[in-house]
């Protein structure tokens, strides 16, 4: 590791300490041989990515970006934590990482994100499966509704508002003077 104060190369490791939310990096603390400056480095191991096979048949590499841009627009305006969402994607991409292919049908990666997000936020999932499933009908995006309504743990339901209440009736429109 080059010495960022002084170039040099000659640096030792003082320190090592396993750092992350997710406890997957490596935290050294260097010294430089050359000047004595300290400083810290992070080290993470790096997976190899499956290429995404699109609907169109076409291949492409797989881009962390795209990921997070459907998550997060999934996710507007939902009260969700960051932290949540990128624990959600690390859940993703270490999946993706053990996957054992060299390609993936980008339909599996839609159902892992339909699956983080079902545990996340009932209405962002709704909000994704709805252009992801493509639905034909408001019958079909009503079943959607209701067969998450079904899927839901005790500890889903007390952590997140209903989708559709029940029994209750859309207010009246009012009537102009």
């Amino acid at each position: 590791m080059r010495c960022p104060a002084c170039g040099a190369d000659d640096t030792r490791v003082v320190d090592s300490r396993v750092a992350g939310s997710e406890q997957d990096q490596i935290r050294r603390r260097r010294e430089c041989q050359a000047c004595g400056a300290r400083f810290t480095t992070f080290e993470r191991a790096e997976f190899s990515m499956p290429r995404v096979v699109k609907r169109s048949g076409e291949r492409v590499a797989f881009d962390e970006s795209k990921l997070r841009a459907g998550l997060t627009l999934a996710l507007h305006k939902r009260p969700v934590h960051t932290d949540e969402v990128e624990a959600a994607i690390e859940r993703i991409k270490r999946r993706l990482a053990a996957y054992g292919a060299r390609e993936i049908r980008s339909d599996r990666i839609g159902e892992w994100v339909m699956e983080e997000l079902r545990s996340l936020d009932q209405v962002a999932y709704i909000r994704f499966a709805s252009v992801y499933l493509s639905f034909a009908n408001v019958q079909s995006f009503r079943e959607a509704v209701e067969r998450l309504e079904q899927e839901l743990t005790p500890e889903m339901r007390r952590s997140q508002l209903r989708l559709i209440d029940e029994g209750t009736e859309p207010p009246a429109p009012e009537s102009e003077p």
